[in-house]
């Protein structure tokens, strides 16, 4: 018993060590035998602990468990305290501030709606100054704007006028048939050496078909028997105010500037008989507009005086008046 006590050595006698917590024991490897010797034969009974083996050269030794837990463990915590690692600082997006800055540019906004001025009406003009009768240099100076732009200063020139060019102009004071008397006195004998077709003695330009209606009522005092012709396009068509003009005469035509030009372009009326042209200059409508205060009017009555009636006034066929 001494000599087996002796071939066996502490370690084997000693008990085995305990695993680590939570992590599973160490599998035994069987234990080599060794040979020859004198103890070789309680060498190849007894079994070796698995901590004293022996490896060979070509042997590579694994990794234990209690080391791969730990390096594990360890990971995990530098994981945890890594103070630059995205998730574990959460920086707080600031609030767009967009919104905060369109709350002043409305107020701008708003302080410019405020200063814009308000445009003149014409009711705000007559209320400070009372209206001034119409005269000769209002005509000169329209159709000096209207052309200023477009024209030479040659050919402004052609369009200006002389004061012979033009009749008395109405002081506010008169009616029409009034300032028909006092313009052409002679007017009993022009009507009756009227005998022209397609043409009238006197024509009268206003502003709309209503109005021309209202001064035919207000000429009977002047006219007598004389015949008047509608020269407007409310309820009239052009085919009917052709044809009474080639079949009758007439002597007084009153209508508005469009459907005049109209039958001038047409060949229907013609001005070569026309001694007065009546411009109905001082009349305002409901919102105190004149007749050259609306565009279409001021267009139209500019083109006719432009194409046909300068150039009589300027031959001394023609007088403008202003009523």
């Amino acid at each position: 018993m001494s000599a087996v006590a002796a071939a066996v050595p502490e370690a084997a006698l000693s008990p085995a060590r305990p695993a680590a917590r939570g992590a599973p024991g160490p599998v035994p490897r069987a234990v080599r035998r060794r040979g020859g010797g004198g103890g070789g034969g309680m060498g190849d009974a007894l079994e070796e602990p698995w901590w004293d083996t022996e490896t060979g050269p070509g042997d590579t030794p694994d990794p234990s468990d209690d080391e791969a837990i730990e390096k594990a463990s360890e990971n995990r915590t530098a994981t945890c305290q890594d103070p630059d690692s995205k998730p574990a600082v959460k920086k707080k997006r600031k609030r767009p501030t967009e919104c905060f800055l369109n709350q002043p540019e409305e107020k701008q906004d708003s302080t410019v709606k405020a200063k814009r001025r308000k445009k003149k009406k014409i009711s705000d003009v007559l209320q400070k100054s009372a209206p001034k009768p119409g005269v000769p240099a209002d005509l000169q100076n329209l159709l000096t704007q209207h052309f200023g732009e477009n024209r030479s200063v040659i050919e402004i020139e052609e369009l200006q006028l002389s004061d012979s060019c033009f009749l008395p102009a109405n002081d506010l004071t008169h009616s029409f048939s009034s300032y028909l008397k006092e313009i052409c006195p002679k007017w009993a004998k022009l009507r009756r050496n009227h005998k022209e077709k397609k043409s009238v003695v006197m024509l009268v330009l206003c502003s709309s078909a209503l109005r021309s209606l209202e001064l035919i009522k207000s000429m009977t005092a002047f006219k007598g028997d004389c015949r008047v012709l509608k020269l407007f396009a409310k309820h009239i068509k052009i085919q009917e105010q052709m044809h009474m003009l080639e079949k009758g005469v007439f002597h007084i035509g009153v209508g508005t500037p469009g459907r005049i030009k109209a039958l001038v372009e047409q060949d229907a009326l013609c001005l070569n008989s026309t001694k007065y042209m009546i411009l109905d200059w001082n009349w305002r409508d409901q919102k105190l507009r004149r007749m050259v205060d609306i565009p279409e009017i001021k267009k139209e009555t500019i083109d006719l005086l432009e194409k046909s009636i300068i150039k009589l006034c300027r031959d001394g066929s023609v007088k403008l008046g202003l009523f």
